[in-house]
């Protein structure tokens, strides 16, 4: 019996519902002529679309937004590829330009060493540890590089070649700790050419130390020093640096005359080597 009324049950609820579909779908008059029954149908009908379509259209909208924004997140991605390429891309540039800079200082160096056979060279390696000591080339014995040559850049003289390989060279720096021996330099003065020894360089300073000058009279701030070519590592007239202050040695007996580099040592990417053609 219970089943059965279970069924019954059922069976209406089809029904009803088939019926409020059927009705739903025929066509009413207009509003101003619905009797009270077609009004409740209608207004019926109206109701459970609503409850039915509700759960469909709040589906619908969840799918859209989450596509949305899965291509929101998607141009996202890719305008944020194109920023970190365009970052790479400026530091090429830079660099670059920096290297086109200094070859074209390389090249009008050149053209000013007709007494000199020279080579260009790249620096491959330098260790932080050693940075003001040493670093090492790409340039060597097969490339005419000898044992003394010195070394120089657009800017000035940077050290002399210590050891040579078949492919690489290792170039010992003006500004390292052990400087084993003394450079002759000229101070020009306004009066005269004044002669001294590069003696050592002050790395809190960013100064070399030159003694033994024969006279600080006349010495200036901004008077230029160069090689003197009194020895057979250093050609004449490469340039050191300019004079920035004379002072007294620890003893207030001998002046000290401080010059500034004309390098940056900090930033070295391409030298020259030069071998002087009378010493060949």
């Amino acid at each position: 019996m219970k089943k059965k009324k279970n069924i019954k049950i059922i069976i209406a609820i089809v029904v009803i519902f088939g019926l409020l579909l059927g009705i739903s779908s025929y066509k009413v008059k207009d509003d101003n002529n619905l009797n009270f029954f077609e009004k409740a149908i209608k207004d019926t009908t109206t109701f459970i679309t609503k409850i039915f379509s509700s759960p469909i259209n709040y589906i619908k909208e969840e799918l859209e937004s989450y596509n949305e924004k899965k291509d929101l997140y998607k141009k996202y991605t890719a305008l944020k590829e194109k920023v970190d390429k365009t970052d790479f891309y400026y530091a090429q540039i830079e660099e670059l330009q920096k290297e086109i800079t200094d070859l074209k200082s390389t090249l009008e160096l050149n053209a000013t060493l007709s007494e000199y056979t020279y080579v260009n060279a790249t620096v491959v390696n330098r260790n932080i540890g050693y940075w003001y000591n040493s670093l090492v080339i790409d340039k060597g014995q097969k490339n005419g590089i000898k044992k003394g040559d010195a070394v120089i850049t657009s800017n000035g003289l940077i050290g002399r070649i210590i050891s040579v390989s078949n492919f690489s060279s290792t170039v010992k720096l003006l500004t390292t700790d052990e400087i084993s021996n003394k450079i002759s330099v000229k101070i020009s003065s306004n009066d005269e050419d004044l002669y001294g020894l590069l003696t050592g360089y002050d790395k809190e300073l960013n100064v070399y130390k030159i003694e033994g000058v024969t006279s600080s009279n006349n010495i200036e701030e901004g008077n230029i020093v160069t090689t003197t070519g009194l020895t057979d590592y250093f050609p004449s007239g490469i340039l050191i640096g300019k004079v920035s202050k004379v002072v007294k040695d620890e003893y207030d007996l001998n002046s000290v005359v401080e010059v500034m580099p004309a390098v940056d040592f900090k930033n070295i990417s391409i030298v020259t080597v030069l071998n002087r053609k009378a010493l060949e």
